[in-house]
């Protein structure tokens, strides 16, 4: 295999759980950090040995807080997948971190582990709304850690939540603008979702947390993109900006639909490792403490791994495409997933969505416009054909 190969790690522990996510993040009293690094390199060692020589792309170290992982265990995982997935050039190597102060006073470290691009979980950048959202910092820390990674790292981004309960326009351009200020070359804009299982969802069903109206949030969504768009770091993806050149990599390989492998609790995969090429969904257990062990007993912690029929790999990639500023390209979506836009999409819907002003379709490239990556599920259950899975089974 020549593509590259996208390598996700997932450290799954925080501080404490914040109350909007629903990631696979659990907070313990004491981390048995040397188990946790045997683990991850057998793991990878695993893995490594399924998927067979290719080189590597990048590595993603998420969470939870990957930034609360000692940064030589980093640096150990680093070395070791190189090690494995040898490659020319040098892979894109992020890591997502907290702006507490005992995590910024890491950053050092983790620069010297190799990790050369730091996404920092900002959120908002005032302490009020810090506080709302469960954050474990306050803006000077946010600001702190802001200017020492910028300092440290070749390529920095932050994350910033909006369209929050009381959140006026005026307040959010401010704070976008304060934003733009402290940016390098990559920001990372949310709206805020109310997802099952979580604190928020409780109070909002209670009645307790009002977002705002559809209208006022798709609003927020439409001046966000303008206002970057201004700035010269326009929305290359749903909720991720950056000046031409600075996109991250790593995500732009899912959005793409390219092969991906991933290691740690909870984490997914898409790997050709099954008949004749064909690609698997691979999960890993979620819990942490299901996951080690079976890491201890197994040599890996995978629950599922399962071949991707067409007519799903279809319906994933067509998904995630329109994610993207840019669309679909026909060619890879047709390397992606062994079938064509023409047999995946049905072409009265798609007269009636470009019609509509929710897509584009050009010769080189099916792209969704903003208005329709307002509704990104909708639209594609609305352009999938109806009879795929009759035609392209499992």
């Amino acid at each position: 295999m020549t593509e590259p190969l996208a390598l996700y790690v997932h450290w799954p522990f925080c501080v404490s759980k914040c109350p909007y996510c629903d990631f696979n993040s659990h907070v313990r009293a004491r981390i048995d950090g040397p188990r946790w690094e045997r683990a991850l390199l057998t793991e990878l060692e695993d893995e490594a040995a399924r998927l067979g020589p290719r080189p590597l792309g990048s590595i993603f170290f998420g969470g939870g807080t990957p930034s609360l992982m000692d940064p030589a265990t980093t640096a150990r995982i680093i070395e070791r997948a190189r090690a494995l997935f040898p490659t020319d050039s040098a892979p894109e190597i992020s890591l997502e971190a907290n702006p507490t102060t005992v995590e910024a006073a890491k950053l050092a470290d983790f620069r010297a582990a190799g990790v050369e691009r730091l996404s920092i979980g900002v959120q908002a950048l005032d302490d009020a709304s810090l506080a709302a959202l469960g954050r474990a910092h306050g803006v000077a820390e946010a600001l702190d850690a802001i200017g020492n990674a910028r300092s440290i790292f070749p390529r920095m981004s932050f994350d910033l939540i909006y369209a929050r309960p009381d959140q006026t326009m005026a307040g959010w351009m401010a704070e976008l603008d304060r934003a733009l200020d402290l940016a390098a070359d990559h920001l990372s804009l949310y709206q805020l979702t109310i997802e099952p299982g979580t604190a928020f969802h409780t109070r909002h069903a209670r009645g307790e947390l009002v977002l705002p109206e559809d209208d006022a949030a798709a609003d927020l969504f439409e001046a966000t993109n303008h206002r970057l768009a201004q700035a010269g770091m326009p929305a290359y993806e749903v909720s991720n900006h950056a000046r031409p050149g600075a996109e991250c990599r790593h995500n732009l390989a899912y959005w793409t639909y390219a092969d991906y492998a991933g290691i740690g609790p909870g984490a997914h995969g898409r790997v050709p490792t099954g008949p004749g090429g064909a690609r698997e969904a691979t999960r890993r257990a979620r819990a942490p403490e299901t996951w080690l062990d079976l890491v201890d007993s197994h040599g890996h912690g995978r629950d599922e791994a399962v071949v991707v029929g067409p007519a799903r790999a279809a319906e994933e990639a067509l998904m995630m495409g329109l994610r993207l500023d840019a669309g679909i390209d026909p060619a890879v979506f047709a390397r992606s997933t062994g079938l064509t836009l023409d047999q995946v999409v049905d072409r009265r819907r798609l007269k009636q969505a470009i019609e509509g002003g929710f897509v584009q379709n050009r010769a080189d490239r099916l792209a969704a416009t903003p208005s329709g990556r307002l509704v990104l599920g909708t639209l594609t259950a609305h352009l999938l054909a109806d009879d795929l899975d009759a035609r392209f089974p499992d």
